[in-house]
């Protein structure tokens, strides 16, 4: 039979039920950032080998004069991209469900977005491929992410836009503040996404919650009605 709880017995009750929460709910959270990880070591090495493959088929050739030589386009495909891919791999493989890693992973996504602008010549199409990965990093329910997506995106249309505008635009010439129009409307994906995250974390806290409480409860009742020892 239960025995009631005195005031310190429930001062002791809820907070072990608060511990068991954030412990349970950080559990939780980095489940989900290990998971996003694992989406991305793969997403990185596909990235990679379809930016290879885009870079032959659009513009594998150039010409110097009479010669025909390989383009600047396969060299940024197998170079940089795989560098952009490199990074992200090794700290996925070291650093699993470290912050940093996280935030390099978003980093470098976003470049993959810009390589692949690049590659394409500026083909308004291929901007969708930020907002695609805006809805992946969203994955790891960290909306810190999102905002290191954010400003990568914003600095590099700023400044392949006043360097090499077709690179990014697919026009010789654009105004230097073009890069807002295009930073404007992946804020707004990214407050979307954000409202998101928040609601999420709220229920998984709530589920954490009700996890903690039925572990605590449990668990007094298992002491309270396990057998006293035997007296010698």
């Amino acid at each position: 039979m239960t025995q009631p709880l005195d005031k310190a017995a429930i001062a002791a009750l809820a907070n072990d039920i608060v511990a068991r929460t954030e412990s349970t709910y950080a559990d939780f959270v980095q489940r989900w950032h290990l998971r996003a990880e694992r989406m991305f070591l793969w997403l990185m090495v596909g990235q990679w080998l379809f930016g290879i493959l885009l870079a032959f088929a659009v513009s594998p050739w150039a010409w110097a004069g009479k010669t025909r030589v390989v383009s600047n386009h396969v060299f940024a495909a197998v170079v940089l991209g795989g560098l952009l891919s490199a990074l992200p791999i090794a700290l996925i493989k070291l650093r699993p469900g470290w912050v940093g890693t996280r935030h390099v992973i978003a980093f470098s996504q976003i470049m993959w977005g810009a390589l692949l602008i690049h590659l394409t010549g500026g083909r308004i199409e291929t901007h969708f491929h930020v907002f695609g990965s805006l809805a992946f990093l969203a994955f790891y329910r960290d909306w810190k992410v999102l905002i290191t997506a954010t400003l990568t995106v914003a600095a590099d249309h700023f400044i392949r836009g006043l360097l090499i505008p077709e690179s990014v635009y697919g026009v010789a010439e654009a105004s230097g503040w073009r890069f807002l129009e295009h930073a404007g409307w992946v804020a707004f994906e990214v407050a979307v996404l954000i409202y998101g995250i928040t609601l999420s974390l709220r229920e998984l806290r709530r589920i954490a919650e009700n996890v903690a409480q039925v572990e605590a409860l449990a668990e007094r009742e298992t002491y309270q009605a396990s057998p006293l020892p035997a007296l010698a």
